[in-house]
């Protein structure tokens, strides 16, 4: 069932600038590092995963 709005949510106050840097420099300094090292991570395991299977290369 939609809310009483019109299906939005009522609108929260307003983010403050130190809040917005706050998030900015979370997601720069912590989300984005720890973002690419799971992207490289789960590459690997799949490479190595696949190369259990079909054997190194050059077999």
């Amino acid at each position: 069932m939609l809310e009483p709005t019109g299906g939005r949510l009522p609108d929260g106050p307003p983010s403050t600038r130190t809040e917005e840097l706050r998030s900015f420099l979370f997601l720069s300094i912590v989300m984005a590092p720890v973002l690419a090292v799971m992207v490289v991570a789960g590459y690997g395991f799949a490479i190595w995963i696949y190369q259990m299977f079909a054997g190194p290369p050059g077999s």
